[in-house]
């Protein structure tokens, strides 16, 4: 069954996963793990596309 295409355009770098949590391997007093969090540097944590900035070329 063929999906619906999104209305908004997805950031190509993180597929619409803007912020992650990755471990470091280490684990705090508790014995929980250390994580980290990182936004996506292209979209800036939202997720969506940026539009294309309008170029003037020419005369």
């Amino acid at each position: 069954m063929p999906q619906h295409t999104p209305t908004a355009r997805i950031c190509r770098d993180c597929d619409g996963f803007p912020i992650v949590a990755i471990t470091t391997g280490t684990r705090h007093a508790d014995g929980s793990r250390a994580t980290l969090r990182v936004t996506c540097p292209t979209c800036q944590g939202t997720g969506r596309a940026r539009p294309a900035a309008l170029v003037r070329a020419g005369r």
